[in-house]
């Protein structure tokens, strides 16, 4: 072989090696391009949660995500969802945004569903619109899919309840629950909380004092309002099963306030007290057609191991203390009225 064939083989060799080289070089470079489309940081921090509403399809998740700028390249994450067949897997949910997850693993989070539960806390709602209000900006159904259902004698009856004692299955907790959940699913979620609550032991305590367990959340709900101190609540109880047992009417401030739906009221004054409504104690006996309030556990609880005690009567301290002075015969309680009256006339509170 010349040394001109030589160089000229050396020639050739050199163009394989950088034809070589670029080829190495390209694949690497799609290699790594489609390492970070894959696991690259994708994910932004402007938004907390991504929320895909029931019925939601990809063209639907892909604009909230584009709208909302929840990744840094959206056509980035359309080729890759489009690869991992996602359009074809979307669920609907609340998810949970990291900052910097790549879209393999942010699309793998969707297609498996594996949203954050929501922890939903609530007590002492009095009326069902600011209950559904709440349960609304928690979940997915709407405030007003849930008072259709809280106000349909149909669909309560199943449950054993009706429109006005409907609020005696909420039982005030702590529940996670998904944040798309159906009202239909909530309702039946709800119900088999109440079950589990009225066990055996409190629904044999209810028996005893010849009460169902919606007539104990009813009194209970009375005592929650009465008292602001969890303390007092045993005391409370105690003293309207008396009046209850006795066949008196139960005369209960908080209905009054309920009945004439200003819970504005700091002073009920005699024009309060004659509203014709089944809810004012006032005017009629026994127990109210349902809840005024959605009853604590406490005060449930405070119903079913009420303190043993003779008062009929009570009326708030004169030092604004949230207690109460209790009475067993009227001159008492007449006396322990005028302290209070005079207390509210000094601080001016006429209403």
């Amino acid at each position: 072989m010349t040394d001109k064939q030589s160089g000229r083989l050396s020639l050739k060799a050199k163009i394989f090696i950088a034809l070589g080289l670029i080829l190495v070089i390209s694949l690497a470079i799609t290699a790594f391009n489609y390492y970070l489309r894959y696991f690259g940081p994708s994910v932004t921090d402007n938004e907390q949660y991504l929320y895909i509403h029931t019925g939601s399809d990809f063209d639907d998740v892909y604009k909230t995500i584009r709208d909302k700028e929840i990744v840094k390249d959206s056509v980035v994450f359309q080729w890759v969802a489009l690869n991992m067949n996602y359009p074809k897997a979307v669920k609907p949910g609340k998810y949970k945004l990291t900052p910097g997850m790549g879209n393999r693993r942010f699309i793998n989070m969707l297609k498996a569903g594996n949203q954050e539960p929501v922890k939903l806390s609530f007590r002492g709602y009095r009326l069902k619109e600011d209950f559904a209000g709440y349960v609304s900006k928690q979940l997915e159904p709407d405030s007003v899919s849930l008072v259709r259902l809280l106000d349909s004698a149909t669909f309560i009856s199943k449950y054993g309840f009706n429109r006005d004692n409907v609020y005696a299955m909420f039982i005030p907790n702590s529940y996670e629950m998904y944040w798309n959940i159906s009202t239909d699913k909530f309702f039946k979620r709800m119900y088999d909380e109440y079950q589990k609550f009225w066990t055996e032991k409190r629904n044999e305590k209810a028996k005893a004092l010849g009460l169902t367990p919606i007539q104990v959340s009813t009194l209970a709900a009375i005592v929650d309002a009465e008292a602001l101190h969890d303390s007092e609540m045993p005391a409370v109880a105690g003293l309207y099963l008396n009046r209850y047992k006795r066949g008196m009417k139960l005369q209960a401030d908080p209905t009054v306030i309920y009945a004439n739906k200003d819970f504005s009221i700091r002073r009920v004054l005699n024009r309060h007290l004659i509203k014709d409504s089944p809810y004012n104690t006032y005017v009629y006996a026994g127990l109210p057609p349902g809840p005024i309030m959605m009853p604590s556990i406490k005060a449930i609880d405070a119903v079913l191991n009420y303190q043993k005690h003779n008062y009929l009567y009570m009326c708030a301290k004169e030092d604004f203390s949230g207690y109460h002075n209790f009475a067993v015969t009227v001159a008492e309680h007449q006396a322990n009225a005028r302290r209070f009256q005079q207390a509210l006339n000094e601080r001016n509170i006429k209403k």
